[in-house]
């Protein structure tokens, strides 16, 4: 167990390293008009990169991790996304812009797979408590959606970067204050014995990794969508980029409560039926978004919302359950690099799909991708509730 203080900076570097993600997003209008760029969406695949680097980076990161320790990677990190997000700041082109968000992408990288391992390390309700930290993922979304749009109309958007990023060099500062040193490193741990319920682990991974992805991509495609998707469906109700960052921020904020709800279930009920059922949700909640305008979508974008942050939890939870923690970093890092990888691509093509079939056949894609999620989950062996 940690200590509070501990507790709190691992959370709140959760919400950071969403945050941090989805500033461009959220400012992606404005940075468009400073550069000269005649749509947003033509400005949208310079992120790609910084989501490929979340991924790529996630493998080093989870290795350095269990050998030489989370401590002193989770010092990196907060250090070195603060600065990253400075650099995206001082950008004065395009490709300066997407060369400074690999960047950010790379500091990103470090915070999945050594964070949420350090903080269930003796967790006693391990379920519980990846659910508050996916908790505290998300309302790192609802932060980059209501400041960045109130810093972008107040202040410009290079603020909506320098501001975050001043914050993580604290939490850093704060970070080596109060979490205590780490006698060994977690590789240097001995490793207890683990069991998959009849499915290797090789083949839980495969499934777990195949899941992933796709949740991965729908996580990725909606809340780097989200904001241009609301602003259209509500355009004959507001165009005003604060109130639209602060209405998906309320969306995000309710949404999040369901990693709650999840997590208290995970440690009671099977791991397999739970996310089945969130994954049938998140489907219902895109066809419907499909079939709305105005506030009937906006009801419908936090149904499927809540079903996107609830899959959040499973693929932790089945680290938790089944891999030792002498290397749940580098596995969790071996998983990431592919799942996240993968999705950038997702990123990148959401201006594309847009800008030629609309936000429509986005949705289309989100569901198709949801339907996969669903009939890969029935792959997975059914297994008891997740405890310590």
């Amino acid at each position: 167990m940690h200590n509070k203080a501990t507790t709190l900076l691992l959370n709140l570097g959760h919400a950071l390293d969403h945050m941090f993600l989805l500033i461009f997003a959220t400012a992606v209008t404005s940075i468009a008009l400073d550069f000269g760029v005649g749509r947003w969406e033509d400005l949208m695949p310079y992120s790609v990169a910084a989501f490929l680097f979340f991924g790529l980076g996630s493998l080093p990161a989870g290795r350095l991790g269990d050998l030489w320790g989370r401590r002193q990677m989770m010092i990196v990190f907060f250090v070195a996304i603060g600065l990253a997000a400075m650099g995206v700041a001082a950008t004065q082109t395009p490709l300066q812009l997407g060369l400074a968000l690999a960047l950010l992408g790379c500091a990103a990288s470090i915070y999945h797979p050594v964070g949420i391992p350090m903080l269930v390390q003796g967790a006693a309700r391990p379920g519980w408590t990846i659910g508050v930290n996916g908790l505290a993922g998300n309302l790192g979304l609802a932060l980059a959606a209501a400041i960045t749009g109130l810093l972008v109309k107040y202040f410009g958007w290079r603020m909506a970067f320098v501001i975050p990023g001043l914050v993580s060099l604290l939490c850093a500062l704060l970070f080596a204050r109060y979490a205590p040193r780490e006698a060994l490193a977690p590789a240097k741990k001995k490793a207890a014995a683990g069991s998959a319920q009849g499915m290797s682990l090789a083949k839980l991974l495969l499934v777990m990794t195949v899941a992933a992805t796709c949740g991965s991509v729908v996580f990725n495609v909606s809340t780097n969508g989200n904001y241009e998707l609301l602003a259209s469906k509500l355009s004959q109700i507001s165009q005003d980029p604060a109130q639209i960052g602060l209405a998906l921020a309320l969306v995000y904020v309710l949404a999040s409560l369901t990693q709650l709800l999840v997590g208290h279930l995970l440690d009671k009920v099977a791991l397999k039926t739970l996310y089945a059922s969130v994954i049938a949700v998140q489907c219902l909640g895109l066809l419907l978004a499909n079939q709305f305008e105005g506030w009937l979508f906006y009801l419908a974008q936090l149904l499927f919302m809540a079903a996107v942050f609830g899959a959040v939890p499973f693929t932790d939870a089945m680290i938790v359950r089944y891999v030792d923690d002498s290397m749940r970093s580098r596995v969790s890092g071996m998983r990431l690099t592919v799942v996240l990888g993968a999705s950038s691509l997702a990123v990148w093509l959401i201006g594309p799909i847009v800008k030629a079939a609309g936000f429509a056949t986005l949705i289309w894609v989100m569901l198709a991708t949801s339907l996969t999620t669903l009939l890969v989950v029935s792959f997975l062996p059914k297994t008891a509730p997740q405890r310590a």
